[in-house]
């Protein structure tokens, strides 16, 4: 295995077959860095437009279509000791009568002081109602992340698919490991987006967003064909679903999991569907974008059973 350290110069709002920014083995760790999702770095420099700006892409040697790209997240560390959130729900995830009650004047963000080695973060102008609210521990993950989509696509970091894309699942955190379909030669890997916390389906738009140092292995798993994200955080095997309606993406996670225990665990349909039927767990990744994510997953304990 290499370490190799990389400083970006330039970002992209979509994820897509542009030019690698480093070409690595398979089986390499990157050390680099990401803006947040409005474009400030760790001194709160303007570098780039807002809209989940994209470090890289890889290219990983020996990706081709029908290959798995394999992502662990060995580091996702917030670099900077402020970071910003939305201030109101979406109307999209509230009843439409209640929508005019609960009004949408106050538009204003919302600044939280991170103590980066504590790892907690407190409001720094908290709405009535909160001024004795404290803190609450961070949880720092990746909001946006994945490989170019096939067909010469470059799709927009506002959105996800089969690709990755802003999932914005709370899950994807340090130590997971989550597996693409590789689409392109090279796979061509980006990640961004960084969330010091984030609250299930990302209701107001955001997490607390903020800059973030990332270390990542990119490992090429030959031959193994698969049609939507997975992942593994120890605990639990996930399938990820990106869609709208909800339950569009619903049937995906679920058909991923499926496929992931025929395929990893010579289980059977009947088999399966017995299983899942009452061991299933499902979680909300982003209910506020174009596409919503639902992850599908199931305890590896029960899996070693078999």
């Amino acid at each position: 295995m290499t370490v190799r350290d990389f400083e970006p110069t330039t970002f992209h709002l979509s994820i897509g077959s542009h030019e690698p920014v480093l070409r690595v083995a398979s089986g390499d760790t990157i050390r680099t860095w990401c803006v947040d999702s409005s474009g400030y770095d760790r001194n709160q420099e303007d570098l780039t437009d807002g809209g989940n700006p994209m470090t890289g892409p890889f290219y990983v040697e020996g990706a081709e279509l029908g290959d798995t790209l394999s992502v662990r997240l060995d580091g996702v560390r917030p670099n900077r000791t402020r970071g910003v959130s939305g201030a109101r729900i979406a109307p999209s995830v509230l009843d439409p009568h209640f929508i005019p009650e609960f009004g949408y004047v106050d538009q204003r963000d919302v600044w939280w002081t991170l103590d980066l080695e504590r790892r907690t973060a407190v409001l720094e102008d908290p709405p009535a109602g909160l001024g004795e609210f404290g803190e609450v521990q961070l949880e720092p993950m990746v909001g946006c992340f994945g490989v170019a989509p096939d067909l010469g696509q470059a799709i927009s970091t506002a959105t996800s698919g089969p690709h990755g894309g802003n999932m914005d699942y709370r899950g994807f955190r340090e130590g997971v490991t989550v597996y693409f379909p590789v689409a392109v030669e090279g796979a061509l890997f980006h990640i961004g987006d960084g969330h010091a916390l984030q609250g299930d389906g990302e209701i107001v738009g955001t997490g607390i967003e903020v800059s973030m140092d990332v270390e990542f292995t990119l490992e090429v798993v030959k031959g193994k064909r698969i049609r939507w994200p997975r992942a593994d955080d120890g605990t639990f095997v996930m399938a990820v679903g990106n869609a709208r309606p909800l339950d569009q993406a619903v049937q995906h996670a679920t058909t991923e999991l499926v496929a992931l225990l025929h395929e990893d665990y010579s289980l059977d349909y009947p088999a399966a569907s017995t299983l899942l039927g009452q061991c299933i767990r499902y979680e909300v990744g982003n209910v506020f974008d174009p596409a919503y994510t639902i992850v599908a997953k199931i305890e590896k304990a029960l899996l070693e059973r078999l």
